[in-house]
């Protein structure tokens, strides 16, 4: 990816120095651009452009280019990639359009485009872009009219039009960028490349997209949410709107996706979304300065009634929360402002306020542990000084773990006070309301984040039997049908230890009787067909049934209905269940499929007015607890379940165990194509489906073109239980999220000397357990590295205990991997080491790798033989204290 930031060398192919043809511009930006690169004109037509010497062609340059910028027409564009990718060229940037923006035959070149330069592995940014600049290094291949300044946030663009504008825009405003992206279609480079690049990037402290298409959805979320722990992305997603949407797909030709899905993905990752080009700049530097809220709660000092309520208002308004001042802050408050002060949250310390008072009131508010973020309000009146106020609060620039926003409205005169502010590093807003939506932005940025670390609880999978609804399901196939009946799909549910309620079938008024009498009146019937999911519609439920007589004329109501309303071939039966009582709330979950994120998951207020209420929440799985925890808090019916009213709550912590298992069950029965439960009745007593329906992909279906889950979810299939030489019995599996607890206890029973041989550099235990290291050690991204850990059961506690870690970390860019492992000092020399090398060398192999070293201290002869015996090669490195393991696979 270099050669787009950093090249040595640089072909300009289509140059002219015809007025006003892209050919010009982006030659006379390469020349004039500071980079340090030799450019080369390529004009099949003329001899020299712009008076540099041109070359016909690529073949006849006096060396291979690192990076082709081609502007020639679309139909020439695969023979000029040929030619590149023969030459030796690394990497090329197609400016030319007239690809599938333009249709059938824009995307069969664009194909032809991919198929010429695979061979070679040349990376292709566009086409249909404006280029790439770097203003750090100081290339500008672009046909923009002028070059950024030299920044550290980094702007990618799949609109060339909207970057000539933030460009225009960044240059009054004295902003400036480590990188400026323009993608276009994103043929071959798409986000999660470019996200892992400037992740990389030392220049780049934060990443800023405008997004129309989200393209490689499993790879922008991978390279997402690994980036976005260090710096922060802020994404501005077009297409909200339907008619948007569709704008969107024609000015990229790509599908813009359900924004209700993109919405629940970006949470998922941590990246931060903004509706509007303003509010992204906003953000870059209110989180470049200022510390992430703990909390939504926030405390809003003025000078004015007015402001204060407006700041209020759009507070309130976007979901966040007034801190209610403590009553010591009151008290204090008391012994600073006058008596006629609000006494209240907002703040109001009166028009008179002097900057002594400002910077008291803001002294003792963030004392106040019920305020997660403070905003100072400022209105120019007779009496105020806006610089001196300003003079005063910039002391409170660094707050410990609360963000400090001001309001410094007014023109010319608050000007001072303001370039005062910025300088200090407390970000200034011309309005109050806006000043709030960046308050609100950074808990949102904060909240989603810190899913990303919440260590969850591990969930009981015993009573988890996935052969058995893999069994229903194909049984259902089989026969040739796409919809499994409620009975089935109940099956399907209690495979994964979905509580369901007890269902019977009877195909006669007699059988229907019989089950009745032994479940317990009251009953109810509901239709059984093979064909018919929504049972109401025709007729074909009867509840609260209270004898055999109203069983039997049921049955025969349910028969007589169906047969009207839908046909008598329609009719199987009926199942008899138990009336359970409706003291509760009837939820919903479902699963169904979406076009770029696989299978989404649905959780919300459930029932017969499911789509009135539109109470719902979306997610991707697979799920943990603390995943689950959020899913259910971003729904009104979550304030229900917690109690109201005097009602008892649900079990939250049953909920989300619920949750994690449906989750589990959408991954893992991948030909299961939808799939709902509603309603799931949700009481203080117990969680149970009533009803349920799953819809299955037909027999034809290939598993090749089932949909692909956008998060890869735990392997179970690297799980493996291996025997000891010493008749002792581990268990080798993949890490997970919940494992931290575990691996605290496991850097306990390290030594010192364990610990250098690992690391090669003491580390002392606090540091190797810290909450957030382990995080990133257990919550994995199974994509892009592999962690293993062998377990036993403690046969002294009973609890299980983790006694070795290997860890497998693929490269960005090729197919190779970097391999690490660590035993416990009581477990080694037992062949523990071995076994777990051996199973990430399987797991490398099963991923298509090529190649895995391993880094090991010329002193570790134990870990030297356990990679001699299993083929590595060793060899010296430059570091005379190590040796590289190498494997080639």
């Amino acid at each position: 990816m270099d050669v787009f930031f950093k090249p040595r060398s640089v072909a300009a192919i289509g140059a002219t120095d015809r007025e006003g043809h892209v050919g010009r511009s982006v030659l006379w930006n390469l020349i004039s651009s500071p980079f340090g690169g030799t450019v080369y004109p390529v004009n099949s037509k003329k001899n020299s452009v712009l008076g540099i010497k041109a070359y016909p062609n690529v073949g006849s340059l006096p060396e291979a280019p690192e990076l082709a910028v081609i502007m020639t027409p679309a139909e020439t564009v695969p023979g000029v990639i040929e030619e590149c990718a023969q030459a030796g060229v690394k990497g090329a940037v197609i400016i030319s359009a007239g690809f599938r923006e333009s249709g059938k035959r824009g995307l069969e070149l664009e194909r032809q485009v991919l198929s010429a330069a695979r061979p070679t592995r040349m990376r292709i940014i566009g086409p249909n872009c404006l280029g790439v600049m770097c203003p750090v290094s100081g290339l500008n291949a672009t046909f923009a009219h002028t070059v950024a300044k030299a920044g550290t946030v980094a702007l990618v663009s799949q609109s060339g039009a909207l970057c000539t504008a933030i460009l225009d825009w960044s240059l009054r405003e004295q902003f400036g960028f480590s990188a400026f992206i323009s993608t276009g279609s994103m043929l071959d480079v798409g986000w999660g490349a470019l996200i892992d690049y400037l992740g990389d990037d030392p220049n780049t402290r934060s990443i800023v997209i405008y997004m129309e298409s989200i393209g490689d959805a499993r790879s922008f979320l991978s390279a997402a949410r690994e980036v976005a722990l260090n710096k922060p992305i802020i994404v501005i997603k077009a297409g909200r709107t339907a008619q948007a949407a569709k704008a969107a797909a024609s000015h990229t030709g790509s599908m813009a996706g359900s924004d209700d899905v993109l919405e629940a993905a970006f949470r998922r990752v941590g990246v931060l979304r903004v509706n509007s080009i303003a509010d992204i700049f906003y953000m870059t530097e209110v989180l470049a300065h200022q510390p992430r809220p703990k909390g939504p709660k926030l405390a809003i000092i003025t000078n004015a009634g007015g402001p204060g309520v407006i700041a209020t208002d759009a507070l309130l308004t976007l979901g966040g929360e007034l801190a209610e001042i403590s009553t010591s802050t009151t008290e204090e408050l008391d012994k600073v402002l006058p008596p006629h002060w609000s006494h209240n949250n907002p703040i109001d310390i009166i028009g008179d306020a002097g900057p002594e008072r400002f910077e008291a009131t803001v002294e003792v508010v963030a004392k106040d542990p019920n305020v997660d973020g403070i905003l100072v309000i400022m209105t120019p009146q007779g009496m105020t000084n806006p610089a001196a106020i300003a003079e005063k609060l910039s002391r409170f620039s660094k707050l410990d773990g609360k963000p400090i926003l001001t309001s410094w409205m007014g023109g010319e005169e608050a000007a001072q006070g303001v370039a005062i502010l910025n300088r200090a590093g407390i970000p200034t807003f011309p309005f109050p309301d806006t000043a709030v939506r960046a308050f609100h932005y950074m808990w949102k940025y904060s909240y989603n984040l810190r899913g990303l670390y919440e260590t969850p609880e591990l969930t009981d999978s015993d009573a988890i039997n996935p052969g058995a609804a893999a069994e229903a399901i194909e049984t259902a196939r089989q026969a040739d049908r796409e919809i499994l009946t409620e009975f089935e799909s109940k099956q399907v549910l209690k495979a994964y230890g979905i509580p369901v309620v007890e269902t019977r079938l009877a195909s006669s008024a007699d059988q229907a009787v019989a089950a009745a009498r032994d479940i317990g009146y009251p009953v109810v019937l509901k239709l059984n067909s093979e064909t018919i999911t929504h049972k109401t519609d025709v007729g074909g439920v009867k509840l609260n049934l209270a004898d055999e007589a109203a069983a039997r004329e049921a049955y025969a109501a349910i028969e007589a209905s169906v047969t009207e309303k839908a046909g008598r071939e329609h009719f199987g039966g009926v199942s008899v269940q138990p009336m359970i009582s409706s003291e509760g709330y009837e939820l919903i979950l479902g699963s169904s499929i979406d076009a770029q994120f696989g299978p989404v998951l649905l959780f919300g207020s459930g029932g017969q007015l499911v789509e009135v209420y539109q109470d719902r929440a979306l997610a991707l799985p697979p799920l943990n607890t603390t995943l689950a925890r959020r899913f259910i808090e971003q729904t009104k019916i979550f304030t229900a379940l917690k109690g109201v009213r005097g009602r008892k709550p649900v079990n939250i912590a049953a909920l989300q165990e619920l949750l994690v298992k449906f989750s589990r069950l959408v991954t893992e029965q991948r030909w299961i194509k939808e799939i709902d439960i509603n309603p799931l009745l949700a009481s203080p007593e117990r969680l149970i489906a009533l009803d349920a329906r799953v819809v299955v992909y037909g027999k034809n279906t290939d598993r090749s073109e089932l949909p692909k889950l956008a998060i890869r979810p735990y392997p179970t299939r690297y799980e493996k239980k291996i025997a000891l030489e010493d008749g002792s019995r581990i268990t080798v599996r993949p890490i997970r999220p919940e494992d931290e607890p575990l691996l605290v206890n496991f850097h306990h029973t390290l030594s010192e000397r364990t610990v250098y041989m690992r690391y090669f550099h003491w580390m002392k235990l606090e540091q190797r357990t810290a909450h957030e290291r382990l995080t990133r050690m257990c919550f994995l991204d199974y994509d892009r590295q592999m962690a293993l850990v062998a377990e036993r059961d403690d046969p002294a506690s009973g609890e299980r205990q983790i006694v070795a870690v290997g860890r497998l970390v693929k490269s960005h860019t090729v197919e190779e991997a970097e391999l690490a492992v660590i035993v416990s000092d009581g477990f080694q020399r037992r062949g523990i080491g071995t076994a777990v090398v051996r199973q990430l060398v399987d797991f490398a192999r099963a991923e298509k790798l090529q190649r895995i070293t391993a880094t090991v201290l010329f002193e570790n002869r134990p870990m030297q033989k356990v990679f001699e015996r299993l083929g590595f090669r060793m060899k010296q490195t430059a570091d005379s204290e190590s040796l590289e393991a190498e494997l080639v696979l």
